[in-house]
């Protein structure tokens, strides 16, 4: 078992070492989108006249080719995890404002009321009572984007990054090592997988008053992400 893991010297890393590269790559820019989206999606449901720009401005990031938006930023980033990292976290922006757009709009206005009745002002509300209540919805756009960025961080490795498991999917090619080829691509899978099955834990932990039924339409969501 210890020889299926042991990694040729030009690698630089152990396996769980680029396992452990590879998660940092993806889930950074992940947790960078959430904290720009939450921002940008209150201001969207607050004037709702800025909603389709900023849909309009994050689909056309979102439609520029992982691997020209890396080669655009080499300039600027060099061959660096930044290079990687940033159009990621632009990736994560068109699943996540709209995922979160539309759970702070399903809070009902009944609620809204009593929380204002209550003496909680337009920051607490959405932190106390909006974030809370859209949660489902939010960590449904968190899976997605989660998989999605996973699966990318291997497209890194065609402009030199450094450090994922891309590499050594790059270095079983070059060196005609099946074993290695194996080990990225089933890694970077169960990788994804072993993601979403904890943000679906995440989900039933904090959401324990929804009834399995409901929670349907984050498995649509997930389905809906398409290969680039």
């Amino acid at each position: 078992m210890n020889e299926l893991f042991d990694m040729p010297s030009y690698l630089e890393h152990s396996y769980f070492g680029l396992v452990g590269l590879h998660l940092r790559e993806a889930l950074l820019p992940v947790l960078a989108g959430l904290l720009v989206a939450l921002p940008v999606a209150q201001l969207c449901v607050r004037f709702r006249w800025l909603y389709p720009p900023v849909m309009w401005v994050t689909t056309v990031l979102y439609a520029i080719p992982s691997l020209a938006f890396f080669v655009i930023l080499i300039d600027y980033t060099g061959l660096s995890e930044l290079t990687v990292m940033i159009p990621l976290a632009v990736y994560s922006l068109v699943v996540l404002v709209p995922a979160i757009v539309d759970g702070v709009r399903s809070v009902p206005q009944e609620t809204l009321a009593a929380a204002t009745a209550m003496g909680l002002g337009p920051v607490r509300r959405y932190l106390q009572v909006q974030l809370p209540i859209a949660a489902p919805a939010i960590l449904a756009g968190l899976r997605v984007a989660s998989v999605s960025s996973i699966s990318l961080v291997s497209v890194g490795m065609l402009i030199g990054n450094e450090g994922a498991l891309g590499n050594m999917l790059d270095a079983g090619l070059k060196y005609d090592q099946p074993r290695l080829v194996w080990l990225s691509v089933l890694g970077t899978a169960v990788l994804a997988i072993l993601v979403d099955a904890l943000l679906i834990v995440l989900r039933v932990l904090l959401t324990p008053w929804m009834p399995r039924g409901t929670r349907k339409g984050s498995r649509t969501l997930v389905a809906k992400e398409a290969a680039r």
